[in-house]
Formats: C-alpha cells, structure tokens, sequence
C-alpha cells in the first residue's frame, strides 16, 4: 500500500511542477498520433466506438516517449493503413497518404523531443520552433519528392524502376551522410 501512496505522491509532484513547453510538446505527440490513426483506419473503425481505443493508444507515447510507446503507435497505426487497404479494400487519395506519412513521422519526432526534455524543465521557445521548422522541413521535402515520384511512377515501365532506385540511393546516402556527422561529434 505505500507503494502505490508514494506512486501518487510522485504524480501530484510531477503535476505540480509541470511547465508549459514540455506539455505542449507531449501534446503534440498525442494529437499527431491520434490523426495518425484516424487517417490510417478504415472509416467504419474511425467512426464507431473502437475510437475510444484509439485516443487510449494515441495517449500512451505522450505520457511515455521514453518507453517503447511512440514506435508501437506507429506499429498500430501502419497496422491500421494495412487493414483499410489490404483488409478493407480502401483506395487512398495522395492528400491521406501524405497526411499519414506527416502524422507518423511528427508522432516520431515529437516523441524523441518528449523524451528529452521532463516535465519541469524550462524551455527557450525557439527551441520548440527550431525543431518544428526542421519537422517541416523534413514534412515538406518528402512530400514534394513523394508526388514527383508518384507522377514519374505512373507512367510504369523503366522509369518506376529508375525513381524506385534514385530514391533508395538517396536514403542511403542520407544515411551515410548522418552516420559521418555523427561519427564527427
């Protein structure tokens, strides 16, 4: 029993020394995982009282992104995007895929933030507007290299097969590129 009395106690304490940024930024990962998941279920699950469950799930890696959290709501969310279009036969429109895609890598990125910075910590706010222009730009990149791809890749033949292969050359490189700058620190 003093146990779960020194659980509360450390709670109340934690809320109470709670500050603005932190939780504007565990915020955040709730809210991307919550549109992460409702973009990627099919729209009977999304509209029905399974709904509850997903606020559940998408509250989880906001309260712990130290954990495993944020990794199984990308989990559940890509199981999600299988079962409306494997499952239940839902073409997706390019804005949806481009929404999920921003949702998960934000539920991602915010949650790495999250699990840096406590509760009580006090954070400069170019800090948080630092790392959402990066987000963005991140966001924003992809995207355009998405549609580009896509535009080539309807065409079909040898062509979706070069932009199928320039796109995992950049990654790899972009890989290897990070891992030098890392190595260099």
């Amino acid at each position: 029993m003093t146990a779960l009395t020194d659980r509360i106690r450390s709670v109340r304490e934690t809320v109470a020394r709670a500050t603005l940024t932190p939780l504007l930024v565990r915020f955040g990962v709730f809210a991307s995982a919550l549109a992460g998941l409702l973009l990627a279920y099919p729209v009977a699950v999304s509209t029905s009282r399974f709904v509850g469950l997903l606020v559940v799930v998408a509250v989880v890696p906001a309260v712990g992104p130290r954990r495993v959290w944020p990794t199984f709501v990308v989990l559940v969310t890509v199981g999600g995007w299988l079962l409306a279009t494997a499952g239940y036969g839902e073409s997706r429109p390019l804005w949806r895929v481009l929404a999920l895609a921003t949702a998960v890598y934000l539920t991602h990125s915010l949650g790495a933030l999250a699990a840096l910075v406590p509760y009580d910590a006090v954070v400069d706010p170019g800090v948080l507007v630092r790392w959402l222009s990066r987000a963005a730009g991140v966001v924003l990149a992809a995207g355009v290299l998405g549609v580009l791809l896509l535009a080539v890749g309807d065409r079909g033949g040898p062509r979706f097969l070069a932009a199928g292969l320039a796109g995992l050359l950049v990654a790899v490189l972009a890989t290897v590129l990070l891992a030098r700058l890392l190595r260099r620190r």
